[in-house]
Order: C-alpha cells, then sequence, then structure tokens
C-alpha cells in the first residue's frame, strides 16, 4: 500500500487553527491508513491499525527506543510507567494498582462518590447570582485537581504550584525543533524537574508514618513484588497528577460543551439521569480528551496495512481519528448515546489502557449530572470556545456559559 498523502494534513491537524474542528483533517488522514511523514515518524489513523498496533508487543512506549531520541525526555532517569514496556511496565503498574483499584483495592473509586458529589455541589452552589460562569475555571479543573490532591496526599494549597507546572509540561509535549521556540521545551524541562523536586519532598515525610493517602501507602508498603524505589513512586506520582486531572477537564468541559450543542440529549439528561453512563462513553468516542499518542517506537521491522515501518520509527496514534473511523462506526460523525458496540479508543487499549479511567468515568458522570441538572437554562457564549494550545490533549481553555 502506497505511503503518501497530501503532505500537509497532519501539519493543518497540529495547527492551532485546527483545534477546534479536526475532524475533516483525520477523515482526510483515514484516506492512508499508514502514512510516512517527511521527517521518517509514520502516522496510524485508523480504528483497526490503531487497535492492532495497541496490542502489539513489537510496539514499544519506551522513547528509549526510538532511533531518534525524543527532546521533551531529557534528563528523565526514571520514566513513569507509561513510558515503560514489560516487564517493568506490568511490575510497577501492579504495584500501583495495588492501592488504586481492583484487585486489592475494589472499592476505592466508588467508595469516593459521595466525597466527589460533595465537591460539585459545592463548586455549583458557587454559581449562585451569578448570569455567567466559565465551566472550565469555576468547575472542570478545581474539581478533578480537588479529588486526586486528595487521592495522593498533596497538599490542597499547592495546588496553584503544579497548575503551572502542569501547563508547561503539557506545553511541550508536541514541541517540535523546527518550528518551536527552545523556551517552550526548556520550559517544560524545568516544569518537570520542579515537580519531581516537590513530589520527592512530600515523599520524604511520608516513610514510616501511617496515612491513607496514596503516597503514603506506595512509600511503606511491602507487596508480592517488593516495594518501590523513590524515584518509581515519584514518577508513579508525577504521572498520576498530571493524568488524574488534565484529561478529565477536558473530558468534562467537551461534555458540557457537546450538550449545550446538542440541546436535546441534554434535556434526555436532565429527565433520565441514568443515561449518563453511557452518554460518557459516547463522549469518549466523539470528543475525547486525548486525540493523539504521539509517540511509540518499532522494536523491530513492523507491517501494517501493508506498509513496513522500519526498527527503531517514531509511530503515532491518531486516537481520535480511530474513534471516527465510518469503518469501524456507524455514522461516526453523529453523537448518539445510545450507540451500541461502543468500543472506542478514548482511554487507548491493551496494556497501557488509561490506568485512571473508572476514576475519571465517575468524575465525569458526576459533574455532568449535575451541570445539567442545576444550571438554569444553560447557553454558549462563544462557539466554538477558545481551545488549548496542545493538539494531544484537546479541549476548550474557557468556556464561558451564561444561564438565567
Amino acid at each position: 500500500m502506497t505511503t503518501t498523502q497530501r503532505p500537509d494534513t497532519l501539519y493543518r491537524i497540529l495547527d492551532y487553527s485546527s483545534r477546534p474542528d479536526p475532524y475533516p483533517l483525520y477523515a482526510e488522514l483515514r484516506e492512508t491508513p499508514v502514512a510516512q511523514q517527511e521527517d521518517g515518524s509514520y502516522v496510524v489513523s485508523t480504528y483497526r491499525e490503531i487497535a492492532d498496533l495497541l496490542h502489539n508487543p513489537h510496539l514499544s512506549s519506551d522513547v528509549r527506543n526510538l532511533a531518534h531520541p525524543m527532546p521533551t525526555h531529557e534528563g528523565e532517569a526514571t520514566p513513569a510507567f507509561i513510558n515503560l514496556d514489560p516487564p517493568e511496565h506490568d511490575r510497577l503498574r501492579r504495584m500501583a494498582m495495588r492501592h488504586f483499584g481492583p484487585p486489592h483495592a475494589p472499592g476505592l473509586v466508588a467508595g469516593m462518590e459521595g466525597d466527589m458529589t460533595a465537591v460539585v455541589n459545592r463548586l455549583v452552589e458557587g454559581f449562585a447570582g451569578k448570569e455567567q460562569i466559565d465551566v472550565v475555571d469555576d468547575f472542570a479543573y478545581p474539581f478533578p485537581v480537588t479529588v486526586i490532591c486528595h487521592l495522593l496526599g498533596v497538599p490542597r494549597e499547592d495546588e496553584p504550584r503544579f497548575h503551572l507546572w502542569v501547563d508547561a509540561l503539557v506545553n511541550s509535549i508536541d514541541y517540535n525543533p523546527k518550528t518551536d521556540p527552545k523556551e517552550k521545551l526548556e520550559n517544560g524541562l524545568q516544569a518537570r524537574k520542579d515537580m519531581r523536586q516537590y513530589l520527592g519532598g512530600l515523599l520524604e515525610q511520608r516513610h514510616g508514618q501511617p496515612g491513607d493517602d496514596l503516597l503514603t501507602r506506595l512509600a511503606n508498603d511491602d507487596g508480592p513484588d517488593g516495594r518501590m524505589t523513590d524515584e518509581e513512586i515519584v514518577s508513579t506520582a508525577h504521572l498520576l497528577l498530571i493524568a488524574g486531572h488534565e484529561t478529565t477537564v477536558n473530558l468534562i468541559t467537551n461534555g458540557m460543551l457537546t450538550l449545550l450543542r446538542h440541546p436535546q440529549v441534554l434535556q434526555r439528561l436532565r429527565d433520565d439521569p441514568g443515561l449518563v453512563v453511557p452518554l460518557v462513553e459516547e463522549l469518549l468516542r466523539y470528543e475525547p480528551p486525548v486525540h493523539i499518542i504521539p509517540w511509540r517506537a518499532a522494536y523491530s521491522d513492523i507491517t501494517v496495512a501493508d506498509t513496513v515501518i522500519p526498527k527503531g520509527s517514531q509511530i503515532m496514534l491518531m486516537l481520535a481519528s480511530g474513534s471516527r473511523d465510518p469503518d469501524r462506526f456507524h455514522e461516526p460523525d453523529r453523537f448518539d448515546p445510545d450507540r451500541r458496540d461502543n468500543q472506542h479508543l478514548g482511554f487507548g487499549s491493551g496494556i497501557h489502557l488509561c490506568f485512571g479511567g473508572p476514576m475519571a468515568r465517575l468524575e465525569t458522570q458526576i459533574a455532568l449530572t449535575e451541570l445539567v441538572r442545576r444550571l438554569d437554562r444553560p447557553r454558549l457564549v462563544a462557539d466554538p470556545p477558545p481551545y488549548r494550545q496542545s493538539p494531544i490533549l484537546r479541549g476548550p481553555i474557557h468556556l464561558p456559559v451564561e444561564q438565567s
């Protein structure tokens, strides 16, 4: 199969002007399921090929296996498990999961529902008397940040510090040395260093101390796999702090934007709160918080859709494109909370399936149910709203909404 396509399609997707609606460009990408780019990387854009690669043991998540190193990971001596391969990935993920979910902590996420609802109620009560709110600043950001801080044991008053770090890190994920100022990369690397130093300081205080937060449990746990090193704990906490709120902010905000664009679905949810479970799954397909996995490395030569991808090549997986693939989903550009067989790629797949997916689902279900129930005739102030810079973690940076 030929691997040529319009040479500017990916560049147009990455360009900020496409952030409000990249989906027509994804359709262009899918005309060539596997396409080599000018820099030698490969873009994979169709559902079947993406799903197969996410389960392919010859695909590496460790950027150190790339023929050309990624500058955004300079100085990362101990990668988080999301950037590792088996057996190290499996060991670290298993050790973290002992305290986060099944089988050892099956009731953790469900047990947080009451606290989550209380946080949401406090935030929504703050809307009283306001004719206009910003769904991001007033709700979608503070809610998951409060939850993940509580879970990890990070003092809530320190949130403004790591808010700046996360912004710099996310902004540097798609750093391109040919087009971006070097400050973008430097700010991201410094933010990674500062956040790890901060988490290391918190961890030092937890050794030998009792506590139910995740940092304390990891610091003092001797399970079947032994105990994580301090560096491994810091890397895990660093990952969870970012992934535990950045993607959820986007999912909640994209969800509210989608509902305001589909008032008949918004009214259905108001009348039938039970609709929220399949509705969130459709959001993960239709307007996912993560659009692109920007790097995977080929352990060896891999054949995908009749295209040979050489060992060491960088591979970009266009998750949001795969979830709109008409060869997999009927009428993929239609938002349909009644959709059946909705095996979307919103949380990835395979061994790297999103670690915090169950928590993000529950947070979004609670958030959207309460927003729809308690906002009085909400209306968009601007459509499209302003978007974040990142094409990878895509969502509005602000979502102003008027209410009666």
